[in-house]
């Protein structure tokens, strides 16, 4: 039996749920979320809560079907955020309306296209801020624009998440 299906997943002020067919749609201050339903799984909507009911074969969905609910809860209401720092001499970042623009020490730019959902900001040359509605969306895209240059093991230069920890080695002795 799966104890994170049986918790309910409180809907603050604002944010509506909604069953359509095999999809449930999550509307918010923030934006609007949709994802199809597994074959078994429903969502009930009671006083200022949604509960999810299941079926005994696809009790192993349930679990996961309430993390996404409960995340894309939390999307709509606040949003999520990921920050990434640059470490390295002349490596920066500057955001250009839909576009990401990264010197990151090669022959050229690198220009990262902007999803529509997403907003990035560059306080300083050396921060990038990742705001989304969706979970995995913000992730993926802190994930790709690390994978342009990640963090390297001697000197620790290249792209990496805020309060990341980069195992440093020691040089080659003579």
């Amino acid at each position: 039996m799966s104890r994170i299906a049986k918790q309910p997943v409180s809907l603050p002020k604002g944010v509506e749920v909604r069953v359509e067919d095999t999809t449930v749609v999550v509307k918010g201050p923030k934006g609007q979320l949709s994802m199809p339903l597994q074959e078994g799984v429903g969502i009930r909507i009671e006083a200022e809560s949604a509960v999810l009911d299941w079926q005994p074969q696809v009790v192993h969905h349930a679990g996961t079907a309430r993390a996404l609910l409960a995340n894309m809860v939390r999307g709509v209401s606040q949003g999520f955020e990921r920050r990434l720092e640059i470490i390295g001499v002349g490596y920066r970042a500057q955001a250009k309306g839909k576009t990401l623009g990264l010197s990151l020490g090669f022959s050229h730019p690198v220009e990262y296209p902007v999803p529509d959902s997403i907003t990035i900001e560059t306080p300083s040359q050396t921060e990038i801020v990742i705001r989304g509605v969706d979970k995995q969306l913000v992730g993926q895209v802190a994930a790709d624009i690390r994978a342009y240059r990640p963090p390297e093991p001697y000197k620790g230069k290249g792209v990496r998440y805020a309060g990341e920890q980069v195992r440093r080695k020691e040089a080659k002795k003579k």
